[in-house]
């Protein structure tokens, strides 16, 4: 071979050297390092999340004990009615204590509204197993069957959900009534 043959390749404009390949030591140290960045970030993650539930606990055993606080508040006015009617039975009359039961019941349902509380009272309606409790049916020819004839004691429904069914005594058709 002659020195022309043997010449140093030429170096072009904007081309760099290649790195050197890294040895195995240097591999190993970044992927520790790696590893170790790893490590952190997840025990970071799992210190919050386990921050997260025990706020969240927190938050719940919060709720359920001061969750009807402002009910409460709204029910205040209520037995303080009751009381001071309680005190005035000796003093006053029939007439005067209808009308501070009347007031006392208006204080009581004005809390309920308050709370998302609304009564069911469906006399006259289809009876509905959903919202009412039958006691009792009654054979009636004035009312289609099935048709609620008198509300024995209201229900009472919380924000759409049923906290107690109306209960209620049924219309029966005639011919129910004649075959039972």
């Amino acid at each position: 071979m002659t020195n022309s043959d043997q010449q140093a390749p030429v170096e072009q404009p904007g081309q760099t050297e290649p790195a050197p390949a890294a040895t195995p030591g240097q591999l190993l140290a970044e992927a520790e390092a790696r590893a170790t960045e790893h490590w952190a970030a997840y025990l970071r993650a799992a210190a919050e999340l386990e921050n997260l539930r025990k706020r969240s606990a927190r938050e719940i055993e919060a709720v359920r004990q001061f969750g009807i606080e402002r009910f409460a508040a709204e029910l205040l006015p209520v037995a303080d009615s009751l009381g001071l009617g309680l005190d005035a039975t000796a003093l006053a009359d029939q007439a005067t204590l209808a009308e501070g039961h009347r007031a006392t019941l208006r204080l009581l349902q004005k809390a309920f509204e308050q709370a998302g509380i609304v009564a069911l009272d469906p006399a006259g309606q289809p009876f509905d197993p959903q919202l009412h409790e039958a006691m009792a049916t009654r054979p009636s020819a004035d009312h289609p069957a099935h048709t609620v004839l008198q509300v024995v004691q209201k229900g009472y429904v919380l924000n759409g959900r049923l906290l107690r069914p109306a209960r209620v005594i049924v219309s029966a058709s005639t011919e129910q009534a004649r075959d039972g």
